[in-house]
């Protein structure tokens, strides 16, 4: 096993470990759907120190080529801009200090974006990706359709996606944008029910609280 075999393994753990990947319970997703396993992102980011950790780790398991060449980190509000806020920085101290120091771009929501989106980029920020080479970050990858927006907003300000990065892969993506994509951490969740066919509803299971 590699480092970066022990590395993924170990943010697996970490993740329960954390309660962002909550298994084995019974989840009310309130969208009309019940499961087995609950991704809570926002529990990263209760204490600065867990996204911190989850950050260094992902930036280890980056190939070289990507770090080196990367001129922004950008990702969307609220957990991917945080995430590559501090990935920013890290990368920064990783570098000579000579080199121009890293950028930082978030995606903001809202109306408006590439082909009638959900994210946004300010005037401000698309001045910071153009021109330059953007890893895009996020807390989590379901179908891909938050990077592939972002994505096309970089590059309608001129900027260009050399990869995508997240700190967990639900392994449901269903959109390929063409750049490298590595996540830290990798599971698939078990198959979702509808309420009305759920069977731990029908075997009395209560709701799992948390």
């Amino acid at each position: 096993m590699t480092r970066h075999d022990d590395l993924r393994q170990k943010a697996l753990g970490d993740l329960q470990k954390h309660h962002v990947l909550m298994r084995n319970g019974h989840f009310d997703f309130g969208n009309g759907y019940h499961g087995r396993d609950y991704l809570n992102p926002h529990q990263l980011f209760r204490h600065p120190s867990t996204i911190w950790r989850f950050a260094q780790d992902l930036l280890d398991v980056l190939p070289a080529s990507i770090v080196d060449r990367v001129e922004v980190v950008a990702g969307p509000v609220t957990g991917g801009a945080l995430l590559a806020h501090t990935m920013a920085g890290l990368v920064d101290s990783r570098r000579e200090i000579s080199r121009e120091r890293m950028l930082f771009a978030p995606f903001a929501t809202g109306a408006g974006g590439m082909g009638g989106g959900s994210h946004t980029l300010s005037a401000f920020y698309q001045g910071q990706v153009r021109g330059r080479r953007v890893l895009l970050v996020d807390d989590v990858r379901n179908t891909g359709q938050t990077q592939a927006q972002c994505a096309a907003l970089v590059g309608e300000a001129g900027g260009t996606v050399i990869a995508t990065a997240e700190i967990y892969d639900r392994l449901e993506s269903i959109i390929d944008i063409g750049v490298p994509n590595i996540a830290l951490a990798e599971y698939k969740a078990p198959e979702n029910f509808p309420q009305a066919a759920c069977p731990m509803c029908k075997a009395g299971e209560r709701i799992t609280a948390f």
